[in-house]
């Protein structure tokens, strides 16, 4: 399990129950007992895939935990269906348990990044009785709305969120396909640079602007190195449109979920732990408080000159944190087949 040897990972490939074939890295502990190790189910986000979670895998095997990444749909070695309507927080749940289903895991430990966060939160909503516990990280819980709001209405209120009209248009998995190294260095870019023209990449229009100006580069791969950068990129080489299709799906999640069976938050027993880097321009303080007020009980956890990308920026952190939590949450539970 070398973060430097994707090849060096168990990799498996397998058909679930709902239709999807996923690809995941599936790491056992050395004395691995299915009736006590608990599972650790890590969701990556957008534009991420498996390799994300990299530096966590082998601390967290090596504490005896069994750990298992799945490329999401539209990622990686996993299925792409071309409708967006795939790509739901429902079907993606689903897709989750089915996963664990093949695995013989009646519940796990699911923690989830970015998209990934959204889809294990909805987890714990659509399948609430599938969790351990939950670990929210750079995206605070938001609850299933009661009213449509077009996506050009959020953007309006949220400038900053202005790049989501871009995913959502079709035409922005060519876009990106077409200028892919430029994308990854300014995703992967370090926060700190003081480029003017990355001061309003976000906003509408600002990132196809500076994808489509053949005067404007990056230099170096930001957070990543050579050849991690290198890896990214031929993952995603042709093959945009499934990652992007999530974000074109606000109107197909807010269908699915006015089904009365969901949840309207994470059960109150459930624990919860959510981590933000400070420097994390998609965590706000209101999203904080809207986290705070819908799971009273989560452990909120702030991490000091930090960002988004909190596997790479802060792993020793993180590689210890959770573990941490799953054993404070777990200290006083009485062992039984998981």
């Amino acid at each position: 399990m070398d973060p430097a040897n994707p090849a060096s990972f168990n990799h498996r490939t397998e058909l679930l129950s709902t239709g999807h074939r996923y690809h995941f890295v599936d790491q056992l502990p050395a004395n691995y007992d299915p009736a006590t190790t608990k599972t650790l189910v890590c969701i990556h986000g957008f534009p991420d895939f498996w390799y994300g979670w990299r530096y966590q895998i082998k601390p967290w095997v090596d504490l005896g935990y069994r750990v298992v990444v799945p490329d999401k749909l539209g990622y990686g070695g996993t299925d792409k269906p071309e409708d967006a309507s795939e790509y739901s927080a429902k079907k993606i749940a689903n897709d989750i348990a089915a996963l664990m289903d093949l695995l013989q895991l009646p519940k796990a430990v699911i923690i989830g990044h970015d998209w990934g966060c959204f889809m294990a939160s909805r987890f714990a909503l659509w399948h609430p009785d599938r969790l351990l516990s939950l670990v929210l990280m750079s995206v605070p819980f938001v609850p299933p709305a009661k009213a449509y709001t077009p996506l050009e209405k959020i953007v309006d209120r949220v400038p900053n969120w202005g790049y989501h009209l871009f995913f959502a248009d079709k035409a922005s998995s060519g876009v990106i396909e077409k200028n892919l190294a430029k994308f990854n260095k300014l995703i992967w870019r370090d926060r700190r640079n003081s480029d003017v023209r990355l001061s309003n990449w976000t906003l509408t229009g600002g990132l196809p602007k500076l994808l489509n100006d053949d005067q404007f580069d990056l230099a170096g791969t930001g957070l990543l190195n050579q050849q991690e950068f290198d890896y990214y990129v031929s993952q995603f080489d042709s093959s945009m449109h499934g990652p992007l299709n999530y974000y074109r799906t606000t109107l197909h999640r807010f269908n699915e979920e006015q089904d009365p069976a969901i949840l309207q938050a994470p059960r109150p027993d459930l624990p919860v732990l959510l981590i933000i880097g400070k420097d994390d321009p998609t965590s706000n303080q209101g999203a904080l408080d809207v986290t705070r007020k819908m799971i009273p009980h989560v452990q909120i956890e702030l991490i000091d000159g930090v960002g988004h990308w909190l596997m790479v920026e802060s792993k020793d952190h993180i590689n210890e944190a959770i573990p941490r939590f799953i054993r404070s949450v777990s200290a006083g539970e009485v062992q039984t087949k998981l």
